[in-house]
């Protein structure tokens, strides 16, 4: 009975993950629609404004790290697959580097939310900072493709300083996206209880 139960629980929680990470992935190419010319006006290098982290930050909330943590990942390589760019550069470990710097981690790490929220007492400020955080480590290893990877594209474009570019280039739309990203999450949170889905009562 037991096992029953815990091969139950397995499942639902696949289920919720697979349903979180086909939101984030719905969220992402609604984003870039409604943001389309925007996004290739001020970032033809690729980012934009986006709410698709919601979801991941969420499951991790949800679920708990490891089950956060994956579906994240899976999220990377979804996002490898359908929007994958070349370095300039050509060489096996560049491409190495862009994969892990560009997709893998840069994804990976929005499952680690609750990691970040499990150092604030107050929940609810624990949440956000957990999103804030995690949207922090994705712009991180962006930055560090941009100035590592990028140097090439980011000298044609006529730019002489790759890691200033780059910083730049993407805190543009990282910041935002952790901010909204995290207000996001507070809204949801403050309504419902991410562990139980259950509304919160009134008087607490």
């Amino acid at each position: 009975m037991n096992n029953k139960k815990s091969l139950s629980s397995h499942a639902l929680k696949m289920c919720e993950c697979a349903l979180m990470v086909a939101l984030a992935i719905l969220f992402d190419l609604l984003s870039k629609l409604l943001t389309g010319g925007m996004s290739d006006m001020f970032w033809p290098g690729g980012g934009g404004i986006t709410i698709g982290m919601v979801p991941l930050v969420f499951i991790a909330y949800r679920h708990g790290n490891l089950w956060g943590v994956l579906s994240a990942f899976v999220y990377s390589g979804i996002q490898l697959v359908t929007g994958w760019y070349a370095p300039p550069a050509g060489t096996i470990g560049s491409f190495i580097l862009c994969i892990l710097l560009d997709y893998v981690l840069a994804f990976t790490v929005l499952g680690l939310s609750n990691v970040f929220a499990s150092f604030i007492k107050n929940k609810l400020i624990g949440y956000g900072f957990g999103a804030f955080a995690v949207c922090m480590l994705r712009f991180v290893c962006s930055f560090l493709s941009g100035a590592i990877l990028w140097g090439d594209w980011i000298a044609w474009e006529g730019f002489s300083n790759p890691w200033l570019y780059s910083f730049c280039y993407n805190i543009s739309y990282m910041l935002p996206n952790a901010i909204l990203t995290a207000l996001i999450i507070v809204a949801i949170c403050t309504v419902f209880n991410p562990k139980t889905l259950k509304r919160y009562k009134k008087d607490n």
